[in-house]
């Protein structure tokens, strides 16, 4: 487990830029689609047999039937506007397809339309939620924001802790019970914050498949207890996401998206051996905005997604 509770001045003075580490968290992604295409952009001719090994690739990085589709007739649509004919060229014009692909995902998180500004976070066990809330709470911390934590996975007692822990180490309160009423604890602490002019509460809820009915029905009575202690609260429900998951991180965006309105995705875990192409995916069948992606264990590897950074780190 990576050290959540390290303080930004005990980071290495030479640790590796964000875009270093975006490139090495897509590493695997990257060689999916890079290996086949540096072999087959290697100055052949553009015809219909490089398409269609293309197209191979793209669904072995775990971008979807659809999205890669769009992307094959978008990289068309260029070659013929242009009148490209080395094979060579298709890089740059897939990495182009890609960004415009992503490109709607891309708006960052506002916390500042209300105070407190409530954030639920909902995800599978193991998706990194507690994780994630460590690292937001830091980032809204360095942006000046006051940060209070309900620590609604009341089922796991290790998740309460570790948020304990780091609400010690950095002077952020936490709400929590031992065992109890989740929607309770997070009532509480939502009417804490207001009472104490907190700017942002991140809530955390427990892990929960998205065919466990009665564990769904629970968390829409969180979002439901949240609305009661602040009316139009909570303001976004982020779904945080596991990327090494692939395809299966598409069918729980569409079911939390169907019970929970989610308003925002995390994509974490982009580690190295991540399928950062499920990202293309979601962008398709889904385009819910990815507030931020996670590529390493340290407290600021969680940044906000930029489309064309990400589309350079896939095909650079």
């Amino acid at each position: 487990m990576f050290n959540l509770f390290k303080k930004q001045d005990e980071a290495p003075a030479s640790s590796p830029s964000w875009a270093e580490r975006l490139k090495a968290g897509l590493s695997r992604t990257r060689d999916t689609l890079n290996t086949p295409i540096s072999e087959l952009f290697s100055g052949g001719k553009i015809d219909e047999a490089l398409y269609e090994e293309l197209e191979s690739h793209l669904l072995m990085a775990d971008c979807g039937v659809s999205a890669t589709q769009e992307l094959l007739e978008d990289v068309r649509g260029q070659v013929s506007r242009s009148a490209l004919k080395d094979a060579g060229e298709l890089r740059g014009a897939l990495r182009q397809a890609m960004t415009t692909l992503l490109a709607p995902l891309a708006k960052p998180l506002d916390t500042g339309t209300h105070k407190p500004f409530v954030i639920m976070l909902a995800g599978v066990n193991g998706a990194g939620k507690t994780t994630t809330i460590g690292k937001l709470a830091w980032r809204l911390q360095t942006e000046g924001k006051s940060v209070l934590i309900a620590a609604g996975d009341t089922f796991r007692a290790a998740a309460r802790e570790q948020l304990e822990a780091w609400g010690e180490r950095n002077n952020v309160h936490v709400v929590a019970q031992d065992g109890g009423d989740p929607a309770a604890v997070i009532f509480d602490a939502v009417n804490s914050a207001r009472a104490r002019g907190i700017d942002v509460v991140i809530a955390d809820t427990a892990g929960r498949l998205p065919t466990q009915l009665n564990l769904m029905e629970e968390i829409r009575k969180i979002q439901r207890v949240i609305g009661k202690a602040l009316p139009d609260a909570p303001h976004e429900i982020l779904l945080v996401l596991d990327a090494n998951t692939g395809q299966n991180a598409v069918a729980q965006v569409k079911a939390f998206d169907d019970a929970l309105n989610i308003s925002g995705l995390v994509l974490t875990k982009l580690d190295g051996t991540a399928k950062g192409g499920v990202i293309a995916a979601i962008a398709k069948t889904r385009p819910i905005p990815v507030r931020f992606i996670g590529v390493g264990e340290q407290i600021d590897d969680l940044q906000p997604f930029d489309a064309a950074e990400f589309s350079e780190a896939l095909f650079s």
